[in-house]
């Protein structure tokens, strides 16, 4: 049976998109898989590598603009249904899914939310790991783009330094004018 392990990054960022990646891990696994966060940059690059040369992979996005539309939770279960549409569209269709959370989005595949389940199941790992370097790039390559707010350390939360920027530059495009942080005090804008 192929089982995909799903896991996102960015939900909580005041900018950026939401990245969810889909991942079929291979029949030998990947030694150290953990959840992301738990990894330093340097071990998570390395797996990344590995994850992406062994096994399935698909990688999904909603942007900012998406989570202003329709909420985060909903932007959030779009990216999931995208990954796995994207391991679909290389032929590799999931008979079931794992979902890190307690809640799944209504598709087509049967699944199962894990409360943790990127530190229980390594294919949530591999999904988290993926999600969370694919989305620190994108952040990276917007930090060169709209200099200022600091994403290449901050990723687009609201550390002190981008919370400084945004009062001076206002929002950039990729920021979540629907969070309360830009929206209270760029309600107008």
């Amino acid at each position: 049976m192929i089982i995909a392990g799903v896991d996102e990054a960015g939900r909580g960022p005041l900018a950026g998109p939401v990245v969810a990646a889909a991942v079929i891990l291979c029949p030998q696994g990947i030694d150290g898989l953990d959840d992301s966060k738990k990894l330093s940059a340097k071990r998570r690059a390395a797996l990344e590598g590995l994850i992406l040369t062994q096994c399935q992979v698909g990688i999904g996005l909603a942007s900012a603009e998406e989570i202003d539309e329709i909420n985060i939770l909903k932007a959030t279960f779009l990216a999931m249904t995208r990954a796995v549409e994207a391991l679909c569209a290389k032929g590799f269709d999931p008979a079931h899914i794992l979902v890190d959370g307690n809640r799944l989005p209504r598709w087509r595949w049967p699944a199962e939310a894990v409360i943790g389940g990127d530190a229980l199941h390594p294919c949530i790992s591999a999904a988290s790991i993926i999600a969370k370097e694919h989305r620190d790039r994108i952040m990276i390559a917007a930090d060169a783009d709209y200099p200022g707010y600091g994403w290449s350390s901050n990723k687009g939360y609201g550390s002190a330094t981008h919370m400084a920027a945004l009062a001076t530059l206002g929002p950039s495009p990729l920021h979540r004018r629907s969070f309360a942080p830009v929206a209270q005090h760029f309600f107008d804008l």
